[in-house]
């Protein structure tokens, strides 16, 4: 299950950047939004010279699957 039915369509990085920011705006608003938009912005920067496409599939995979995991966590916390 993707926390949005957008997860499939993504391909890119930036793709990724934009939908775990949607994903973001689903979750309580105040410290816990600002903490995850915190940790999004320091993972692309860190993974922004990455240019194995390979190794960017796995990123983006991951990155989805523990946006999965966060949403679940906070679904009924909203």
């Amino acid at each position: 299950m993707s926390p949005l039915p957008e997860a499939e369509l993504v391909r890119s990085s930036v793709q990724l950047y934009r939908y775990l920011l949607r994903c973001c705006r689903r979750l309580p608003q105040g410290h816990i939004q600002q903490h995850y938009r915190h940790a999004i912005r320091q993972s692309f920067k860190v993974h922004a010279d990455e240019d194995d496409p390979e190794r960017i599939q796995q990123i983006i995979k991951r990155a989805i699957e523990d946006a999965d995991w966060v949403m679940n966590k906070y679904k009924n916390q909203k």
